[in-house]
């Protein structure tokens, strides 16, 4: 067939058709909001101390059965061991008085052989309250984490492929139903590994979700409202329903109930099926013109413009282009640097995001609160960096907010515990860094690479930053061990990412590479004599300036 936008001209850049499908479409990303970062709330862990069983014990005895210690300056209850039972039950009978008859400190110390006291200030229940993720356990509460992350890898890897056979709309629909199954029988989880498997298939079909009404979007509007889908639409709804998520979990302080309701949601979007159209630029890939053609005269319809007798035109036979694999990124030295470069880049934002967003329940003050100003943080860091990436260079750009998001956290261990509120505030403000430092990276790499490779490198980036939000979990679980270590490696770590970017090259105000000859070098590493690709490869004349294109790599941020 000929160029889908050129047949399709006639319907316009805006219209009720288009907006009304664009919010349609981002309705779906809020799901995606409220479901992704759950764990923050469910796996939180209240404060504790060993279960003190009922025996015979006076009541001194009683309050002394758990002994103090010293953690990050602050005198608290040991929350993995108290006095041995027998020997306090011993001296309680003998009629000693504990701190006067008996030196408590030189008591043996022994673990929390009946379990656990869980503190029900906050809440109900968790999965660590469940099955006591404490103490030797507490490992288990990131690793809970990071099958969610698991999921996103394993989802991105086959949702492409699923949504190409069997179609984007299709994809997306059977993606909410997985999601709505998987997080309701996570809800009925006996075990803690049964929660952990079911959470693979949540992020599976979450991320599966993201990416299909993603291109579904991309495919269906026009350019005018896909740029603005793609670089504000789709991020703002997922805030949406981010800021939402908070507000559920404090009206649902028990853990599978909170769960159940997420579930529930999912039903709204059934309706939508009815509204949203497939894809007519894969249908029509497919062969299914029958069915391309109706979808589009019925947006002609809607938008009040006459469709012409006939809308998909032929087009003159193309040879088949050579396919690009990962191991053609392997044979230059160039792309091989740049590559390796962006993959550091990917990795160390989003170990910074994810860490950020579920570090918000370990802060001071109310987790809720946290949570939701968390997620407030995103919706400025999106919209600015919408309106920069239109003026500002990519390369200072994203490094001057790697720098201010890896900064700040990096400031964090000066700031003394009666000053919560200052690092509150700066934690937010590395969170809105991350954030404009993710929005900028994706629209960066993907104008560095050429249009022949660009699918490959951004999947390969793509795959790096899901390494990264697999690490972010034990990243935030140092923090048992010293507050200020997670702080230290999220901030060197970005900071040494901001380095390594001043080494990619520019791209603002440059066209888009269509051959890999055409993209540029990177500057003072891996490369000898600098040459200029444009010039070396002159056969094939000047590239306009391709404004559109550059537009249009906002539909590659998959």
């Amino acid at each position: 067939m000929g160029d889908y936008d050129e047949d399709t001209a006639f319907l316009g850049q805006t219209g009720p058709y288009f907006w009304t499908t664009f919010f349609l479409l981002n309705t779906v990303f809020v799901s995606t909001g409220f479901n992704g970062l759950y764990i923050v709330f469910v796996g939180a862990a209240p404060k504790h101390h060993c279960l003190i069983p009922e025996v015979n014990l006076t009541d001194e005895w009683r309050n002394a059965l758990i002994p103090f210690t010293i953690v990050d300056g602050v005198v608290v209850q040991s929350q993995c061991s108290r006095y041995k039972l027998d020997v306090v039950r011993n001296l309680s009978a003998e009629g000693y008085i504990p701190g006067r008859d008996v030196n408590v400190t030189n008591l043996e110390q022994e673990a929390c052989l009946d379990g656990w006291s869980y503190s029900k200030d906050i809440y109900q229940s968790t999965i660590v309250t469940e099955w006591d993720l404490v103490c030797d356990n507490q490992w288990k509460v990131p690793f809970a984490s990071s099958t969610l992350f698991v999921g996103y890898l394993v989802g991105s890897l086959i949702s492409g492929q699923l949504s190409d056979r069997f179609g984007r709309k299709k994809v997306v629909f059977i993606s909410l139903g997985a999601q709505c199954l998987s997080v309701l029988l996570q809800s009925f989880s006996h075990s803690w590994r049964m929660f952990c498997i079911m959470f693979l298939f949540v992020g599976a079909s979450q991320i599966s979700i993201y990416i299909s009404a993603f291109v579904l979007g991309t495919e269906v509007l026009s350019k005018t409202m896909r740029v603005l889908f793609t670089t504000l639409g789709a991020f703002l709804f997922y805030c949406i329903g981010y800021m939402t998520l908070p507000w559920i979990a404090y009206g649902i302080r028990e853990w599978r109930t909170l769960l159940a309701v997420l579930s529930a949601t999912s039903v709204v979007y059934i309706p939508l099926w009815w509204f949203i159209p497939e894809s007519p630029r894969w249908l029509i890939t497919q062969g299914k013109l029958e069915e391309a053609e109706p979808i589009v005269r019925e947006a002609a319809r809607k938008n009040k413009v006459e469709a012409p007798a006939i809308i998909f035109k032929e087009s003159e036979d193309m040879s088949p282009s050579k396919t690009y694999t990962m191991l053609d990124i392997l044979k230059s030295k160039n792309i091989r640097c740049i590559t390796l470069m962006c993959l550091l880049l990917w990795m160390a934002i989003n170990i910074g995001y994810f860490g950020l967003s579920l570090n918000t329940s370990n802060l001071s003050g109310d987790p809720f609160m946290n949570c939701f100003l968390s997620a407030t943080t995103e919706v400025p860091a999106y919209v600015v960096s919408t309106w920069l990436l239109k003026k500002c260079p990519r390369r200072a750009l994203l490094s001057l907010f790697l720098v201010i998001g890896g900064g700040v956290l990096l400031l964090i261990q000066f700031i003394p515990d009666t000053l919560q509120h200052v690092a509150l505030a700066l934690e937010m403000t590395g969170k809105f860094g991350f954030t404009m430092a993710f929005s900028i990276v994706y629209i960066y790499t993907a104008e560095i690479y050429p249009t022949v490779l660009r699918n490959v490198g951004m999947g390969m980036c793509s795959s790096a930053a899901r390494i990264g939000s697999i690490t972010a979990p034990y990243v935030i679980y140092l923090g048992t061990y010293n507050k200020v270590l997670p702080y230290i490696l999220m901030g060197s770590l970005t900071i040494a990412s901001s380095v390594v970017n001043f080494f990619l090259p520019e791209t603002l105000h440059k066209d888009l590479p269509e051959t890999v000859e055409q993209m540029q070098e990177c500057q003072g590493v891996c490369t000898g004599p600098k040459k200029d690709k444009y010039v070396e490869n002159g056969a094939m004349g000047n590239l306009p300036v391709q404004h559109e294109a550059k537009s249009d790599v906002q539909t590659l941020t998959l």
